[in-house]
This record gives C-alpha cells, structure tokens and sequence, in this order.
C-alpha cells in the first residue's frame, strides 16, 4: 500500500490503543492500586486480557471499569505523537470524529477536550458500546478510513467498505492485509494534509 493516502475530511479514530496509552494505565493501576507486579506492556499480546496476562477476570473487570469511569489515581497519558497530529488536524478539518467501543464517553471526552488545544466543537467523541456499532456510525458520517488498534475491528470495517488503518500495538501481531502503522509520524505522512 505504499500510494495508500488517507483523506483527512473522511478520517476517524478509535481511543484506546490508538490515541490514549490505555494498557499502560490499566498496568499502572493493576500495579499501583492491586499490587500485581510483573507485568510488561509486551505482555499484552492478545486483546483478551485474560488470555495473557494471568489475572482474574474480576480484577481485569474492575480495573477496566475504573478506566472507563475516571476512577484512578494514575494518569492517562497519550500515545506519543497523537496531540501534535490531531491539533494539527483540528484546526483546519474540523471536527474530529472518535469512535470508541466504550459502553458511555464518561471523562474520556474531558481527557480528549484537555489533550488537544481546539475549540470543543473541533472534537466529536461517540460511544458505541460495541465493536461491531463503530461501522454502522462511521458509514452514517460518510467516513472511509478508520485507525483502530483492534485487528478483528479491521475485518469488520473492512467489510463494510471502510478503509482501516492499524495501529501496531503487542496485541494485534497476526497477518492481516490492512495497512499499518506503528507511530503517529509514520500515520501523518499518510494523511494528506
């Protein structure tokens, strides 16, 4: 895909895994609050948290919910390069649409809102509930490229001609045939700007 270019008006975002260091939060927190050691971000190799890391489900399950909720003492921190790319992308093609598998937006909008120095019209956060929603929302927003991080989303939106780009993370190592990045520069010089 070396001539694949990205329309920046047809454009859209997943959150976690893509612009928001989540794993890294949900070790901190596992870390910092559980006191479960040991753990290495590389660990994260399957999207199934309970099919790498070793840690029972209701642990994952509140752990995950207190990410969801803002209900943590470490700090979400943004995957490197995201806040310069999106602002960057804010101010001359607003808005900015993130689609997220998040049950409800809870204080990930306000994070996002904090991350990017735009007007708050400049950004729309929606929740889906569910990886398979993001399609039928993307489609009704025109949108034809969509950065995710989860490769079965790929698949999903790939079939219902959505043009996906992965975001390279531990988790999503399998062959698959979608263009890939593995940082926010390498995703800029595919957006033509």
């Amino acid at each position: 895909m070396t001539n694949f270019r990205i329309d920046p008006k047809r454009v859209a975002f997943d959150i976690d895994g893509v612009i928001a260091d989540t794993m890294t939060l949900f070790l901190d927190i596992a870390r910092d609050e559980y006191l479960l050691e040991g753990f290495r971000y590389e660990d994260i190799n399957r999207y199934s948290l309970e099919e790498c890391l070793g840690i029972r489900p209701d642990i994952i399950k509140a752990i995950i919910g207190r990410i969801q909720d803002g209900n943590h003492q470490s700090a979400l921190k943004e995957i490197e390069g995201s806040r310069e790319v999106l602002t960057r992308l804010g101010r001359k093609y607003a808005p900015i649409l993130f689609v997220t598998a998040r049950p409800y937006i809870g204080p990930i909008m306000e994070w996002i809102q904090r991350l990017l120095p735009l007007d708050p019209d400049a950004v729309e956060v929606i929740a889906t509930g569910s990886f398979e929603s993001k399609t039928e929302v993307l489609l009704s927003r025109g949108i034809s490229c969509f950065v995710e991080d989860r490769l079965d989303t790929c698949f999903l939106l790939e079939k219902a001609g959505i043009t996906p780009v992965l975001f390279r993370q531990p988790w999503n190592r399998e062959k698959h045939p979608f263009a890939e990045v593995g940082n926010w520069k390498e995703l800029e010089s595919l957006i033509e700007f």
